[in-house]
């Protein structure tokens, strides 16, 4: 007899409630002031579009990697912007190939250990779950950095 696990959220809700954050992010980027997306930091912490590289280098990557089944190193900003709308379009591009790569899931993946990027042995759905972490996280440096430039950061509810 098969045993189903409980489940608190769908795979839909949580692809749902990532690509909201990753529309709050979005809205973060545009925020920022051309010059200071790639100039302006604090306390020796890295520019914005440094930060927009890691993330374009996690979200993506990783989720090609779990889908696929294969552990590559994480590399970071491989690809040279130097545009504010490079990223945006970038951005853009990775939230589609997000829910392409999302529907090749089944729920028994989520459950299933992979070691992401050869660093982190762990269920896929905690994978996910720092994907998300991970971005919001940096997506608060962002918050520091656009009320430092006097600049109203968009509310973190309109996701």
């Amino acid at each position: 007899m098969k045993t189903l696990a409980a489940q608190v959220i769908t795979p839909e809700d949580l692809l749902k409630h990532w690509q909201g954050h990753r529309a709050l992010t979005r809205n973060v980027i545009e925020a920022f002031p051309e010059k200071d997306f790639f100039e302006f930091s604090i306390g020796g912490m890295r520019t914005f579009s440094k930060m927009a590289d890691e993330l374009l280098a996690i979200a993506v990557p990783g989720l090609k990697g779990i889908v696929n089944k294969e552990v590559k190193p994480f590399t970071e900003g491989s690809e040279k912007l130097i545009f504010k709308a490079q990223y945006l379009e970038k951005w853009d591009e990775a939230t589609a190939e997000i829910n392409q790569y999302w529907e090749k899931l089944s729920i028994e993946d989520f459950s299933a250990n992979f070691n992401l990027f050869g660093q982190y042995e762990f269920p896929i759905y905690q994978n996910i779950l720092y994907f998300i972490d991970n971005e919001v996280h940096h997506r608060g440096q962002g918050y520091v950095y656009l009320r430092a430039l006097g600049i109203e950061p968009p509310f973190f509810w309109e996701r």
